[in-house]
């Protein structure tokens, strides 16, 4: 009886640890991380983003690499109508997302208020807020008739403590903080989890991203210490994808840890 209640469980688990996942900003860093993964842990992966050849480059990696499935979508999660025409025009067997990791994000520009670039505010907007929305939006309903999946949001610890010049991106990751409760809230009832994790410094085109390509820049955000790598946060998703059907993990914050908060770190000449 002990011998069948513990395979019993084990089948169970491995049923629920595998699915379809759908990765947004899957292109680089994090994104990337996590499909390759997710991939080499049974999970079929729907990696998404707006550079068509990297797409197809982590197509075939992860196709070399594990014997999940892959879909390869290009689109950009601001344009609204792309986002629903892509959900809508999935093929059957691609339908049924388990799990949706809410990636895509940017800072744009290092500027204080009253000195910022409005466009750079509309597109960190225009992403990290209504990109999420939408995605989610399109994806959630599916698994409110299913009853079972999780959403989890990466956010930033810049969605938990404001620091000097970064006013509109750090609004929209405590909008996305927010957001992550309010989903939890609406969705608990029909058995969806929903989770966010938060990063301190992460090595991945975000500073290059922010800087506008300014490499020199970029490099000295993490000059003198050791940051986070987009490996730490793929394995981080997926612990909180792999508990058990009673666990849910709401929030995590992974700091580096030479990085005690936002604005404050230790860094030492001699690092590498």
């Amino acid at each position: 009886m002990a011998i069948k209640s513990l395979f019993t469980t084990f089948v169970s688990n491995l049923t629920y640890m595998n699915g379809i996942a759908l990765i947004t900003g899957a292109t680089s860093g994090i994104g990337r991380a996590t499909a390759l993964l997710l991939a080499r842990n049974e999970y079929n992966v729907i990696i998404t983003g707006r550079r068509d050849e990297l797409l197809d480059k982590l197509e075939m990696e992860i196709l070399s690499k594990s014997s999940a499935e892959v879909l390869s979508l290009c689109f950009d999660v601001r344009d609204r109508s792309a986002v629903a025409e892509v959900v809508k025009s999935l093929p059957k067997k691609w339908q049924a997302i388990d799990i949706l990791i809410n990636n895509a994000g940017l800072a744009a520009g290092f500027a204080p208020i009253q000195e910022g670039n409005i466009d750079d505010w509309e597109q960190m907007i225009d992403t990290n807020i209504k990109g999420l929305l939408y995605i989610t939006r399109a994806i959630s309903p599916g698994m409110v008739e299913r009853k079972t999946g999780h959403i989890i949001n990466i956010g930033s610890i810049a969605g938990k403590e404001v620091y000097d010049k970064g006013n509109v991106y750090c609004g929209t990751k405590f909008a996305v903080d927010a957001l992550t409760k309010g989903m939890r809230i609406d969705l608990v009832e029909h058995e969806i989890k929903v989770s966010a994790i938060h990063p301190g410094m992460v090595d991945t085109e975000f500073s290059i991203v922010r800087f506008k390509g300014d490499k020199e820049k970029a490099d000295k955000v993490y000059d003198g210490l050791t940051p986070l790598y987009d490996t730490d946060i793929a394995e981080a998703i997926l612990f909180i994808l792999t508990r058990p059907p009673h666990v849910n993990i709401n929030d995590m914050v992974i700091m580096p840890t030479a990085q005690a908060s936002a604005a404050k770190s230790i860094r030492h000449t001699d690092s590498k």
